[in-house]
């Protein structure tokens, strides 16, 4: 049963074939995928590797773990399962603007008695 690695530490440069690459050294890579931001297309610096066992994801720990990729020292373990997080609504009205709405006036009045 093929095991999911977390990799941590990665450089911004660094490509999914890179990382397939240097962890086949360990066993047989399934995937290898570099976690990309959606707003800049920038690697994050993260990502997941899948190798083919149990044993071979346990090698490729011992062997990377702590160790240089391209000038960056890697985190790599077990992945764990994402969290649930709450939904995020963007919708359905409320004031976004923080505060309270106004912002006119506060000034001195101009009005003389």
């Amino acid at each position: 049963m093929a095991t999911k690695l977390y990799v941590g530490g990665l450089p911004y440069s660094s490509t999914d074939d890179a990382l397939k690459n240097h962890f086949s050294q360990a066993g047989a890579v399934v995937s290898a995928v570099i976690i990309m931001d959606k707003m800049t297309g920038r690697s994050k610096g993260f990502g997941f590797v899948e190798m083919s066992t149990e044993e071979e994801a346990n090698k490729a720990i011992e062997m990377f773990n702590g160790q240089d990729f391209d000038g960056r020292k890697l985190t790599v373990n077990i992945a764990r399962p994402m969290e649930e997080r709450p939904r995020r609504s963007f919708g359905g009205g409320g004031d976004r603007r923080g505060g309270n709405g106004g912002g006119y006036g506060g000034g001195r009045s101009n009005d003389r008695y």
